[in-house]
């Protein structure tokens, strides 16, 4: 038996699945290129600057220096089998970091030592606590100038809101950065060499740390044994506590997100990456510590399904992306959370309703493949060429049905016009934006009903730019393409009602639906909602899901300009039933018929996405940056020094932000830099509304 590969349930413990996450730039990838070189993965280092990072296989990747797609690998350290996933750090590819914490059990938080928190840390957080993920906390590059760890762990307390417990006292800083004290075991880690074959040596606390190394020891030790009454009784009566019981303690308490250890380090320089992987051993989960993943009979969805991490149990295995591999075809991502998946099994896939052959399977090295004839519960892999299973599927043994949570995608926010260069590639251009939409469930394709030009929707300029390119470089596709534009929505800010009916007489029996919708507003961000209120058990529910459905397809295109509408719950008050006509379809096109009314008396508005931006300007150009912001219609929501720089924090419509980061050079001579998110949307002003109506010709 190999460790790589367990054979019984209790073996699991070996296991750990992790994800690492951080804002762009953190130094994720490379010390993921760390990982693989310490835990003999690979034999060299592949640097992200050289574009010849493992992880960062893509060419638009290795071009541009950043992560687009999560890359996953397995690696081994101290008898653990490690399966990674690197994730992007750049708010556009948002989704690769959404859909990995859903399946992963822990994962690596890296910050920058300069920085701390930044604003993307704060949205991959978020997803963290969304998905209850346990998370260690790596402060990295504290070889720059300006690195401060006693920062980086205070940021984390008062942006994240989190409980960080500081493992290490850093030793030197910036360029005189030598390693750090494990306050733990009280014990200094130094590196007399930075390259990658440099040895650490453990040796005592050097003296002039010596004081501040006993204080912040007291410090932790006082942090961990608020977590257990029985330990804080044996410390309370003097009682020296072993760092084992220690340990034990942080680590149960990290298992429960109470507590996020810190550790701190320099990637680049081959320094604290090692102690990381200790530190993901010793205090992260195995997939037999996370609770057992909850999924529901997809016939009686009020009957909840427990899925355990047994090989025994029946499968169940949620793919969480799908790819296109130039050598082996799609390929499905997959979790396996209970029992096994083998070569020429067939499986359900419970959110279609289909089922599926499982043919090859493989274990993923970023985009190089091993062959393996068996996925067991805790495993993440890939099953090659599937045609019927998409992310966020669920699929699972036939003899027992379980449906899984599906994963949740960010709406697109900008739109482009995308056309064929040739009419000859009309088709080709179709089959391409059919299969990229598969793989990336935040971009979308639709036809402008208005102008009948094909629109694509994705997450932010450069998302769409790599969509275009690789549309050039996969399928030899050459298109043209509009100027970007924003996704507007469209709401209502008022409750009201409509009938709708639907009347057709046909040869034979007829169609016939009739019913009684209500429209309300709901709050920012809560999305569609579907009520029944009309209790008739004589009522067919299949004719209550045609007249919920008929809502949904509605949402798709508002009242004002076409817009996909949003935060709005539909209610059916009643409906009406013919003894010889009624049917599923005919109920579908009058629930269609009262909500688009209802819709039309409901004072519909225009909105736009409004953008978090932060900007870190020199205090010189303050002034230019502030006032090109108003002139955005940008809010200035903070003002802060760090440094000799100034950190400005606001609010601006991101129609207004096409071309800043030209603009922003331009008028601070190269100095200042920016991060823009997309948060939320807002309704648009009058005056703004009435100049886009314009624009389409609907006023």
């Amino acid at each position: 038996m190999s460790f790589m590969d367990p054979q019984t349930k209790e073996e699991l413990q070996f296991t750990r699945n992790i994800g690492i996450m951080a804002h762009i730039d953190a130094g994720k990838t490379t010390t993921t290129e760390r990982i693989l070189y310490f835990t003999g993965k690979n034999y060299k280092v592949g640097e992200v600057h050289d574009g010849a990072a493992t992880m960062d296989w893509m060419e638009q990747e290795q071009e541009r220096g950043i992560t687009i797609t999560a890359a996953a690998t397995t690696c081994a350290w101290k008898n653990h089998r490690i399966n990674i996933i690197d994730t992007p750090g750049h708010v556009d590819f948002t989704i690769e970091v959404e859909r990995s914490l859903r399946v992963l059990d822990g994962a690596i938080a890296v910050f920058d030592a300069v920085n701390g928190v930044e604003p993307q840390s704060e949205t991959v957080w978020r997803q963290g606590d969304k998905y209850k993920v346990p998370r260690i906390c790596f402060v990295n590059k504290m070889d720059r100038v300006g690195a401060d760890y006693d920062m980086s762990v205070a940021s984390i307390v008062e942006k994240l809101g989190a409980n960080p417990i500081a493992m290490h006292l850093p030793i030197g800083a910036e360029e005189n950065f030598k390693g750090f004290v494990d306050l733990l075991t009280n014990k200094a880690f130094v590196w007399h060499a930075s390259d990658i074959d440099a040895k650490f040596e453990i040796e005592d606390v050097p003296s002039e740390y010596e004081d501040e190394a006993k204080t912040r020891r007291n410090q932790l030790i006082e942090k961990i044994i608020e977590f257990d009454d029985a330990l804080m009784e044996r410390y309370l009566g003097g009682e020296e506590i072993p760092v084992d019981d220690l340990k034990k303690t942080l680590r149960a308490a990290t298992l429960k997100q109470k507590a996020f250890p810190v550790l701190c380090g320099a990637s680049f320089k081959n320094k604290g990456v090692q102690q990381l992987l200790d530190a993901v051993i010793d205090f992260l989960p195995s997939p037999l510590d996370v609770p057992p993943m909850v999924g529901v009979d997809p016939e009686k969805p009020e009957n909840q399904v427990e899925c355990h991490a047994d090989f025994e149990e029946p499968l169940v295995a949620l793919a969480f992306k799908v790819a296109s591999d130039p050598f082996a075809g799609s390929l499905t991502y997959l979790r396996v959370y209970s029992g096994t998946m083998g070569e020429g099994s067939y499986l359900l896939n419970s959110t279609s309703g289909k089922k599926e052959r499982i043919g090859r399977i493989v274990k993923m090295h970023a985009n190089s493949r091993e062959d393996i004839k068996l996925l067991k519960a805790g495993d993440i892999g890939a099953a090659v060429g599937m045609k019927l299973t998409f992310t966020g599927n669920t699929l699972c043994d036939t003899k027992r049905p379980v449906r899984l949570e599906a994963i949740g995608f960010p709406v697109p926010v900008i739109s482009m016009a995308i056309e064929a260069k040739s009419s000859a590639d009309g088709d080709k251009l179709k089959a391409a934006l059919e299969r990229l939409s598969q793989e990336d469930p935040s971009f979308s394709v639709r036809i402008d009903p208005d102008s009948g030009q094909q629109l694509i929707s994705g997450m932010g300029e450069l998302h769409l730019d790599i969509i275009t390119d690789r549309m050039d470089r996969e399928f030899k596709l050459k298109v043209n393409k509009g100027a970007p534009q924003v996704s507007y929505k469209e709401c209502i800010l008022q409750k009201t009602k409509a009938e709708g009916k639907f009347i057709r007489q046909v040869p034979g029996a007829g169609q016939y639906g009739q019913c009684w919708i209500e429209l309300q507003p709901r709050d920012r961000g809560a999305g569609f909602l579907f009520k029944n209120a009309f209790n008739d058990p004589k009522f067919p529910k299949t004719y209550i899901a045609a007249i919920e459905q008929g809502c949904k397809e509605s949402m798709e295109n508002g009242p004002v300009a076409g817009y996909q509408m949003m935060d709005i719950q539909a209610t059916l008050l009643s409906a009406t039933l013919h003894e010889t006509d009624s049917e599923e379809v005919a109920y579908k096109i009058a629930a269609s018929i009262a909500f688009r009314e209802a819709a039309r008396q409901a004072n519909p508005q225009l909105m736009e996405p409004v953008a978090k931006i932060e900007i870190v300007v020199p205090d010189d150009f303050m002034g230019n940056v502030i006032a090109d912001l108003n002139s955005r219609r940008g809010k200035v929501l903070s003002m802060a020094p760090r440094g000799n720089v100034q950190v400005v924090k606001g609010e601006v419509p991101l129609a207004t932000m096409f071309g800043y980061s030209t603009d922003v050079r331009s008028i601070s001579q190269g100095r200042a830099t920016f991060t823009l998110e997309v948060s939320h949307y807002e309704i648009l002003p009058p005056k703004i509304q009435t100049e886009i109506l314009q624009k389409l010709g609907r006023i």
